[in-house]
């Protein structure tokens, strides 16, 4: 168990992440949003493999329910980012092609 100080150390770290990304977020131009979804796709996939490792390490059942939920989360996380990122790239696409008709 975990005693209270490590307990807001952990809350102030988790706060202060989320803070810094959403200024890092805010400032970023409007041209550079693709770019960075494709880098953040690829960290994802990293985040996912991390979650199946940590499920394959699960000794206990709550481990393991928590490492599944993990790694549904994870692939939903990289699977939408995907999608979205290929549905941003069709917006620039001059070619005419319809989206998902073949290359």
């Amino acid at each position: 168990m975990m005693d209270i100080t490590t307990f807001w150390a952990a809350v102030y770290i988790v706060m202060l992440a989320a803070f810094t990304g959403y200024v890092v977020i805010s400032r970023v131009p409007v041209i550079l949003h693709t770019p960075l979804m494709s880098g953040s796709n690829f960290i994802h996939g990293i985040v996912l493999v991390g979650a199946m490792v940590a499920l394959g390490l699960a000794t206990t059942t709550l481990e393991q329910i928590i490492g599944f939920v993990a790694v549904i989360l994870g692939a939903a996380n990289v699977t939408g980012g995907y999608v979205i990122t290929e549905r941003i790239l069709q917006m620039f696409d001059r070619s005419g092609r319809k989206p998902g008709k073949g290359a």
